[in-house]
């Protein structure tokens, strides 16, 4: 695997000679749904400087939001690819075969027009590195998961080991954490993955423009008057609602919401949290609010942010959105989330899957509000000075432009 310069990927800066020699790009992403990998690309495409392309592997409103910032997209969706998932490729990878050979030539034909494939997402990374003698472009992968036994199985890690050796020009890993995993995984060596943090629109999360809480939560349906917890992200197990739950369970008074639906058919976890809440007498205290595409103003108008992942979490997105927001934020201590978060200085960590924890944090930010908000005003300056999307946007790009030049000069 060959890499770009370390030093080009940690430029604040882009270079003169990426400006003015800026690569077209085909990005390739697996999903329809809005996750953090698509929040990433979003801005990365829109504001990209020559011509570019998102060809996306499943439809849905990623699709029309790409399209509303003027991004051209393409589809290349196969069913019976897209219903293949980390618990079951062993079962479903054979009858899928055709539609995975279909899928690879798709995205070899869009990307003999483009000088770089920039690759979004592990499924997008095996379909479209397979396809590198088809279209011998160079390939950049942006790595954002933790590529652990924890996380995946072993013919995952086998071929991504692969691919990473043998068909991948450039790794970025979203954290260090992700890069870590992968360095062990692949025995590459720890400068070859370099990382580029997520970049969040740091203006959308300005608490300074909130100042009437209660008329926000009136808005939001929210109860006015209770000391309110928030969990932001997608229902799934390793994203710990459950846990959530159980610290609900032992801090009287408390109401949490979540915010976030089931996807990639985790539907019987959304059941089993319904039923969990009913066992623990809770379901008062509890909002499903679902997916909601206003997570600025839902952030702003709780008192607490919580983040409860059961596993180590390959970034943490949601908690820099939480700390621009000016919220106190509670983090699983695992991960890329000890990247950002510093205990006791701009937020809390506590041990994954420990309710008794978790319950303890959330009194402790309760029961001192100007500490809390001490803590969560250094944490909305570090996600001002870490995190931005501009910082973001000018070290992948200085990767990607650097990732072209290397082939123009081989």
């Amino acid at each position: 695997m060959h890499t770009l310069a370390t030093v080009a990927v940690s430029s604040d800066q882009v270079p003169p000679s990426a400006r003015t020699n800026v690569p077209s790009v085909l990005f390739v992403d697996q999903s329809g749904q809005l996750g953090g990998a698509e929040f990433s690309l979003m801005p990365l495409a829109a504001t990209w400087g020559a011509r570019r392309e998102v060809l996306l592997l499943s439809d849905g409103p990623f699709r029309a939001r790409l399209e509303s910032l003027g991004v051209p997209v393409s589809l290349a969706c196969e069913a019976s690819v897209s219903g293949i998932r980390k618990d079951t490729l062993r079962l479903k990878w054979l009858g899928a075969l055709p539609g995975i050979v279909r899928q690879v030539r798709a995205i070899a034909r869009h990307a003999e027009s483009f000088d770089v494939l920039f690759l979004n997402t592990q499924k997008a990374l095996v379909l479209g590195a397979l396809g590198k003698p088809l279209h011998r472009k160079r390939i950049v992968w942006y790595l954002h998961d933790v590529m652990s036994c924890e996380h995946f199985g072993p013919l995952q890690r086998l071929v991504v080991r692969w691919l990473t050796r043998y068909a991948v020009d450039h790794v970025i890993a979203n954290s260090r954490a992700s890069a870590d995993a992968l360095v062990a995984l692949a025995h590459c060596a720890p400068e070859d993955v370099p990382v580029v943090h997520n970049g969040i629109d740091l203006e959308a999360f300005n608490s300074r423009h909130i100042f009437d809480i209660g008329a926000l939560r009136r808005r939001l349906g929210l109860p006015e008057n209770a000391y309110l917890a928030g969990l932001f992200g997608r229902l799934a197990p390793w994203k710990g609602q459950h846990i959530a739950l159980e610290a609900l369970a032992r801090v009287a008074d408390l109401h949490l919401v979540l915010v976030g639906s089931a996807m990639f058919g985790e539907d019987d976890y959304e059941k089993a949290l319904h039923e969990q809440a009913a066992r623990l007498g809770v379901e008062d205290r509890l909002i499903f609010a679902g997916f909601r595409d206003d997570m600025p103003a839902w952030m702003k108008a709780v008192d607490v942010i919580l983040h409860t992942s059961t596993e180590p979490e390959p970034f943490g997105r949601v908690i820099v959105e939480g700390m621009a927001a000016g919220r106190p934020v509670i983090a699983s201590a695992a991960g890329g989330v000890t990247e950002i978060v510093s205990h006791g200085r701009n937020g809390w960590l506590v041990q994954p899957a420990n309710p008794v924890a978790l319950a303890e944090a959330i009194e402790t930010v309760r029961r001192a509000p100007e500490m809390a908000q001490d803590v969560a005003n250094r944490a909305r300056d570090d996600a001002a000075q870490r995190f931005s999307v501009d910082t973001y946007l000018n070290r992948m790009t200085s990767a990607i432009a650097g990732c072209a030049a290397r082939a123009h000069d081989a």
